[in-house]
């Protein structure tokens, strides 16, 4: 199928048929990092913040400047108003086209997002081929709408799946017009995808160049950066001086695009693996923004420190480094991602072929609980630690939400069996959660100067990770009131205007200024808490009253309007982003 000749135009952005919107009294958190809280009346019109009234300014002077006529107030008196939280590493690809009002996000505070993420993604491909191993190789992370439900509208009212480069793709989310805004990285695994195949082996000249010129492309239609998923096929078999290549050509040509890697094992020698990052920053000038930087599994135990001291004299030599993390211990994948390398290579078709061939199972299970392997970060499989996600064929009924070793023990089967066994029959789309966080790391690293939230939320399914629907109210509930961590405003920045300038959108976005877009959150500072579990994951946060995008309200007092306006967010040639390209 070939890639549209000449894609629609976006569409403009959605009327203001709304009144203004006049929070009176409120408390602003402005996201600048250093400011104080400060009590203001602050007028939104058209989209954008027009005025901001401080009481300080107004109080025993002057008259309070009265609301306009036609403006809605709100009574904001004891509420946080703070600029819509940015989520950094989000896998909302497919999600924003299938639930384009989001609930997920909007009832959290999100009002953007990054995607494109780990290094495989649905842009660019060249062949039908492509796009077809890349949804199924992806399904446990998004699902995959079969060809029929993409033939009947609402989805084949938007083209799904007809596109084939960045620019359509963006175009596409442009047409459905999804609530929150949208960012989008170059994939990593998809440019050796189209230029080497799915298969292992050294990339040749040739290959690294087409690398190149696709990444070129892909920047020129708009991507923010490149990503990595370094522990996926394919991408997982470029060597560190392939992926400098690519690097180089990032900071040379595209002043203030960034390379964000999910690095080769956050397990056993994860400090190592850091450290390629880091070399890569430092040698090739290119800015590394560490995704979902954790220090997980039990031989890492307490090791945070080393990983900060790391990214502290690398940025003290120059280097650009910044980073994001979610707030909970567990982490989430596919459930295929545990298999080796080698068994992966080819795409889904072979993966599945070598599943179902005995001596190459044993193989598989040597590598996966005895020995260790690259899919499970360099150690051996604990089965008591792996959840299984949700399912889809009807053998499996009743597995999702439950440990891999739990149902062998009931089923009197081995826990390699039942790992096969899910995989073969849910044809590798099922995701699982890995519970191997630690909470001195995940702590030490939330800390740090650079970093940002990245809620890294698989949508797709019942048996969810809580950070799917909890991830920003948790920083701010749990860890900055609660537990103290930091103080609630100084969370805010590390969750709004810090993102913003990574990506290049502040001082537009991330911040409660006059002139700003209003992507704007009113919550109430005592009770805003996640309440999304392991058992209920698709629960809304406390807490949270209004969100804006782009001046629309997507959330009134704690209830989803259906509103959708979102805009894409695009890297223009003269390297400044904004929404829809223009």
């Amino acid at each position: 199928m070939a890639a549209l000749a000449t894609p629609p135009p976006a569409p403009p952005p959605p009327p203001y048929d709304s009144p203004p919107l006049f929070f009176e009294s409120a408390t602003v958190v402005s996201g600048e990092p250093g400011e104080e809280p400060y009590v203001a009346d602050v007028l939104v019109r058209d989209g954008v913040i027009v005025r901001i009234a401080r009481e300080a300014d107004w109080q025993g002077t002057t008259t309070q400047p009265p609301p306009p006529a036609d403006a809605r107030v709100v009574d904001a008196r004891g509420h946080f108003l703070c600029p819509g939280f940015i989520d950094m590493h989000a896998h909302s690809d497919l999600y924003l086209l299938t639930s384009p009002d989001h609930a997920p996000k909007i009832t959290q505070g999100v009002t953007t997002e990054v995607v494109g993420q780990d290094g495989i993604a649905y842009a660019p491909v060249r062949t039908r081929t492509q796009m077809d191993a890349i949804r199924a190789q992806i399904a446990g992370w998004n699902g995959n709408p079969s060809d029929e439900e993409c033939s009947r509208p609402p989805l084949k009212d938007m083209g799904m799946f007809e596109w084939r480069s960045v620019r359509e793709y963006l175009d596409t989310l442009e047409r459905c017009r999804p609530a929150t805004n949208v960012a989008y990285l170059v994939p990593q695994g998809n440019l050796r995808l189209l230029a080497c195949g799915p298969y292992d082996g050294v990339a040749t000249p040739e290959e690294v160049n087409d690398q190149v010129a696709l990444l070129r492309n892909a920047m020129a239609e708009g991507a923010v950066g490149m990503s990595s998923g370094l522990t996926y096929t394919p991408g997982m078999y470029a060597t560190t001086s392939e992926l400098a290549v690519l690097c180089t050509a990032l900071a040379r040509e595209f002043p203030g695009s960034y390379y964000a890697p999910h690095h080769r094992s956050y397990g056993h020698k994860a400090l190592e693996s850091y450290a390629e990052m880091l070399h890569l920053a430092a040698t090739t000038g290119c800015s590394v923004h560490l995704t979902h930087a954790t220090m997980n599994f039990a031989e890492n135990k307490g090791r945070a420190p080393e990983l900060l001291a790391m990214v502290d004299t690398a940025r003290e030599a120059g280097s650009h480094i910044t980073l994001d993390t979610y707030p909970y211990l567990p982490g989430c994948t596919t459930l295929s991602a545990l298999l080796p390398s080698w068994a992966s290579a080819g795409g889904p078709v072979e993966t599945l072929a070598r599943l179902r061939d005995e001596a190459t199972r044993e193989k598989i299970r040597i590598a996966v609980e005895v020995t260790g392997c690259d899919g499970g970060h360099g150690i051996p499989t604990n089965w008591d630690e792996i959840e299984i996600g949700s399912t889809r064929h009807p053998d499996l009924c009743g597995m999702s939400g439950r440990r891999v070793a739990d149902v062998a023990r009931t089923t009197a089967r081995l826990p390699i069996e039942v790992f096969f066994d899910v995989l073969v029959k849910d044809e590798l789309s099922t995701a699982c959660l890995m519970h191997i966080g630690n909470e001195e790391n995940v702590r030490a690293i939330m800390l740090h100067s650079t970093h940002m939230g990245g809620s890294d939320g698989i949508l797709h399914g019942d048996t969810l990770h809580p950070r799917a629907w909890g991830t920003f109210p948790r920083f701010i509930g749990y860890y900055a009131r609660d537990m103290g961590m930091t103080t609630v405003p100084e969370m805010v920045e590390h969750l709004t205007s810090r993102a913003a300038k990574r990506l290049g959108i502040y001082p537009h976005r991330g911040v409660v200024a006059v002139g700003s877009a209003a992507d704007l959150v009113l919550f109430n500072p005592v009770t805003v808490r996640d309440t999304s579990t392991h058992a209920e994951p698709k629960r809304a946060a406390d807490g949270v009253r209004f969100v804006l995008v782009n001046g629309h309200v997507a959330l009134d007092e704690g209830k989803m309007t259906g509103a959708r306006a979102g805009r894409t967010l695009r890297r223009r040639a003269d390297g400044k982003v904004t929404a829809g390209g223009a």
